[in-house]
């Protein structure tokens, strides 16, 4: 990685995408009921399953999430925080979906940084970034036996492939990793919340040039995500 500093921005970064989808994955499981354990294992397997992901492909074993505490103790902090403090966090509109935006970019970043470092070449470390950001999101509805997010909703693993792409962007054109990792970061979150405001979405199976732009699923569940 090169850039003194570098390391520790990753952890710093990993362990925020950690506690922010592990928030996510701990809101959605108080949302549909679940007791204290299912919720903290929601807010486990949302904040680290893209991690380990990346972590087991790249050859990084054991993974990180399993090796180092500090992951699993953000993702229970998260989950007691939410369990106990759910009214705080139902102040924000609809908060899996913010949350989830922020693990996207962190995770989409400094996975693709990490893919890097380990000597993947620029192609396959953004897909791998990509991968890193929307498996927490995967595993929570999964988990849930809800249709995953990455495949309705408006511009997911685009959002996620556009922040690896600066970060390898950047890494070729040899700028500061701290000012590209941040700015992938900032660019996903970016379009994965005007695409949650405006209804951006790429073409749906079956959808006629008559539907209207901003499509509303059957099950309401992003009724309010342009309310956020």
């Amino acid at each position: 990685m090169g850039e003194p500093g570098t390391g520790t921005l990753l952890l710093v970064l990993d362990l925020l995408g950690t506690f922010v989808f592990a928030l996510s994955g701990a809101t959605a499981g108080v949302k549909n009921r679940l007791d204290l354990f299912g919720v903290l294992v929601l807010s486990f397997a949302a904040g680290n399953a893209g991690g380990i992901a990346r972590d087991l492909l790249i050859g990084a074993v054991p993974p990180a999430a399993i090796s180092d505490w500090h992951y699993l103790a953000v993702s229970l902090l998260a989950g007691i925080v939410t369990f106990w403090r759910s009214s705080i966090i139902d102040r924000l509109s609809n908060p899996v979906l913010l949350f989830d935006a922020a693990g996207l970019g962190l995770f989409a970043a400094a996975g693709t940084q990490k893919a890097l470092a380990f000597g993947l070449n620029p192609v396959m470390a953004a897909l791998l970034g990509m991968l890193t950001g929307i498996g927490g999101g995967l595993t929570r509805d999964v988990l849930l036996a809800e249709i995953a997010t990455v495949l309705r909703a408006d511009l997911y693993a685009l959002a996620a492939l556009a922040g690896a792409a600066v970060v390898v962007i950047g890494a070729a054109l040899r700028f500061p990793a701290t000012a590209v990792t941040i700015a992938g970061a900032v660019l996903c979150f970016g379009l994965r919340f005007v695409a949650i405001r405006r209804g951006w979405h790429l073409p749906v199976a079956g959808e006629t040039q008559s539907t209207p732009k901003a499509r509303a699923p059957k099950d309401g569940k992003d009724d309010g995500a342009r309310r956020l």
